[in-house]
Protein backbone atom coordinates (compact mmCIF):
# COMPACT_ATOMS: atom_id res chain seq x y z
CA UNK A 1 0.00 0.00 0.00
CA UNK A 2 1.26 3.42 -0.82
CA UNK A 3 1.13 6.70 1.08
CA UNK A 4 1.52 9.74 -0.21
CA UNK A 5 1.31 12.52 1.96
CA UNK A 6 1.50 16.45 0.27
CA UNK A 7 1.96 19.35 1.96
CA UNK A 8 0.03 22.95 0.64
CA UNK A 9 1.45 25.99 1.68
CA UNK A 10 3.82 24.22 4.39
CA UNK A 11 6.27 22.17 5.06
CA UNK A 12 5.05 18.68 6.62
CA UNK A 13 7.06 17.85 9.70
CA UNK A 14 8.89 14.53 10.25
CA UNK A 15 6.87 13.37 13.63
CA UNK A 16 3.66 14.62 11.50
CA UNK A 17 4.71 12.71 8.71
CA UNK A 18 5.49 9.28 10.85
CA UNK A 19 1.96 9.56 12.67
CA UNK A 20 0.05 9.62 9.35
CA UNK A 21 2.14 6.68 8.00
CA UNK A 22 1.63 4.73 11.29
CA UNK A 23 -2.34 5.79 11.28
CA UNK A 24 -2.55 5.17 7.31
CA UNK A 25 -0.82 1.45 7.49
CA UNK A 26 -4.04 0.37 10.17
CA UNK A 27 -6.51 0.92 7.12
CA UNK A 28 -5.76 -2.47 5.45
CA UNK A 29 -7.34 -3.81 8.75
CA UNK A 30 -10.91 -2.23 8.13
CA UNK A 31 -10.89 -3.30 4.65
CA UNK A 32 -8.30 -5.16 2.62
CA UNK A 33 -8.36 -4.21 -1.08
CA UNK A 34 -6.72 -0.51 0.05
CA UNK A 35 -4.37 0.56 -2.35
CA UNK A 36 -3.27 3.74 -1.61
CA UNK A 37 -3.52 6.42 0.93
CA UNK A 38 -3.37 10.02 -0.13
CA UNK A 39 -3.08 12.79 2.73
CA UNK A 40 -3.40 16.64 1.69
CA UNK A 41 -1.93 18.61 4.68
CA UNK A 42 -2.67 22.55 4.14
CA UNK A 43 -2.16 25.15 6.28
CA UNK A 44 -2.17 28.47 5.97
CA UNK A 45 -2.09 31.29 8.87
CA UNK A 46 -4.18 29.88 11.38
CA UNK A 47 -6.67 27.49 9.74
CA UNK A 48 -5.31 24.20 8.82
CA UNK A 49 -6.93 21.40 6.59
CA UNK A 50 -6.28 17.85 5.79
CA UNK A 51 -7.59 15.98 3.47
CA UNK A 52 -7.65 11.87 3.19
CA UNK A 53 -7.96 11.01 -0.30
CA UNK A 54 -8.56 6.05 0.16
CA UNK A 55 -8.16 4.31 -3.27
CA UNK A 56 -9.90 0.98 -2.78
CA UNK A 57 -9.69 -1.67 -5.73
CA UNK A 58 -13.39 -1.89 -7.55
CA UNK A 59 -15.08 0.76 -5.73
CA UNK A 60 -14.85 4.55 -5.98
CA UNK A 61 -12.64 6.79 -3.43
CA UNK A 62 -13.46 6.78 -0.03
CA UNK A 63 -12.77 10.90 1.12
CA UNK A 64 -12.61 12.39 4.12
CA UNK A 65 -11.99 16.38 5.46
CA UNK A 66 -11.63 18.17 8.33
CA UNK A 67 -10.67 22.02 9.47
CA UNK A 68 -9.17 23.12 12.36
CA UNK A 69 -6.56 24.45 14.46
CA UNK A 70 -4.44 21.12 15.18
CA UNK A 71 -3.24 18.89 12.53
CA UNK A 72 -2.97 16.34 14.60
CA UNK A 73 -6.56 16.35 15.34
CA UNK A 74 -7.64 17.28 12.29
CA UNK A 75 -6.19 13.74 10.84
CA UNK A 76 -7.50 11.54 13.58
CA UNK A 77 -11.14 13.11 12.79
CA UNK A 78 -10.09 11.91 9.05
CA UNK A 79 -9.19 8.92 9.73
CA UNK A 80 -12.15 8.22 11.87
CA UNK A 81 -14.37 8.98 9.60
CA UNK A 82 -12.24 6.94 6.50
CA UNK A 83 -12.61 3.92 9.41
CA UNK A 84 -16.42 4.17 9.16
CA UNK A 85 -16.52 4.38 5.70
CA UNK A 86 -14.64 1.58 5.19
CA UNK A 87 -16.07 -0.76 7.83
CA UNK A 88 -19.40 0.05 6.33
CA UNK A 89 -18.62 -0.51 2.95
CA UNK A 90 -17.24 -4.01 4.12
CA UNK A 91 -20.47 -4.80 6.14
CA UNK A 92 -22.41 -3.99 2.77
CA UNK A 93 -20.31 -6.20 0.59
CA UNK A 94 -20.36 -8.75 3.27
CA UNK A 95 -23.98 -9.00 3.50
CA UNK A 96 -24.67 -9.18 -0.08
CA UNK A 97 -22.14 -12.31 -0.30
CA UNK A 98 -23.86 -14.34 2.34
CA UNK A 99 -27.59 -13.49 1.94
CA UNK A 100 -29.59 -16.71 1.77
CA UNK A 101 -32.12 -16.78 -1.00
CA UNK A 102 -35.17 -19.36 -0.37
CA UNK A 103 -36.71 -18.60 -3.55
CA UNK A 104 -40.02 -17.68 -2.04
CA UNK A 105 -40.91 -14.13 -1.65
CA UNK A 106 -42.33 -12.96 1.21
CA UNK A 107 -45.63 -11.16 0.42
CA UNK A 108 -47.95 -8.88 2.54
CA UNK A 109 -51.06 -9.95 2.94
Amino acid sequence: MQVTIIGRHMDVPQDLKRYIEEKAQKLPHYYDRVMAVEVLVEGEHSAKRVELVVTVAGHENFVAQEKGDDIFACFDICIGHIEKQLTRFKDRIRDKKHRVRTGQEETEA
